[in-house]
């Protein structure tokens, strides 16, 4: 684990992730905040391309919870059984949307607890659709995060929550609504777990990997 990096070096690394892509986006699909839980909880240990490919036909026909509950939990099960874990899913999605029809009206509530009180919805979750939909600066760590955070001491921790609060504490206020995306989409196609691509990296100089493939 990387010490954590001084205020100077963060902000010169996010002016840098900022002036290479200012309004960087989650690579789920999405049609509305309902579709955008559901993506979310689908992608659970799974990759968003994998869940685009089965939620792409699935929006057309369930995009409400209403919608998805006229479906079925059968019916889910035919759209994502290439997704990992889909049974167990597809019975959080249709729980999900019996409560959100019997207790919000059909709206997805817009707090982090109630959120986090519906089936298959974890903190990581609640603070993806906080920030991509409501535009809030909530920190969502997934394995990207972490990793990037640790091996550059951006925001190292023993833990995601520790990690989530080392990007809440250190990372200046003008940069959060887009850090988390910033470093996932870092993580992703540079920082990457097996093949870092240091050589192309445009904060090499300012991470502390000591394992740095040049």
């Amino acid at each position: 684990m990387a010490k954590q990096l001084d205020y100077h070096t963060i902000r010169e690394i996010f002016t840098r992730f900022q002036e290479a892509d200012p309004e960087p986006k989650g690579e789920l699909e999405h049609v509305n905040v309902y579709t955008l839980v559901v993506a979310v909880a689908l992608s659970a240990q799974a990759t968003d391309a994998g869940v685009n490919k089965a939620t792409r036909e699935l929006f057309k026909i369930a995009d409400t919870p209403q919608k998805m509950l006229d479906l079925g939990e059968e019916g889910l099960i035919e759209h994502i059984k290439t997704i990992g874990l889909f049974r167990q899913k597809a019975k959080n999605v249709i729980k999900l949307s019996r409560i959100l029809v019997d207790e919000y009206g059909g709206e997805v509530p817009n707090s982090r607890a109630a959120l986090q009180s519906l089936p298959g919805v974890g903190r990581k979750t609640a603070n993806v659709v906080l920030n991509m939909w409501w535009r809030q600066p909530a920190q969502a760590v997934d394995t990207h995060i972490f990793r990037v955070g640790n091996r550059t001491g951006i925001c190292p921790g023993k833990d995601v929550d520790t990690v989530e609060r080392a990007i809440e504490d250190n990372i200046p206020a003008d940069f959060q609504l887009h850090a988390h995306h910033w470093l996932i989409l870092h993580g992703r196609y540079h920082c990457k777990a097996r093949k870092p691509q240091c050589p192309t990296c445009i904060i090499r100089d300012l991470c502390q990997f000591e394992d740095k493939t040049l």
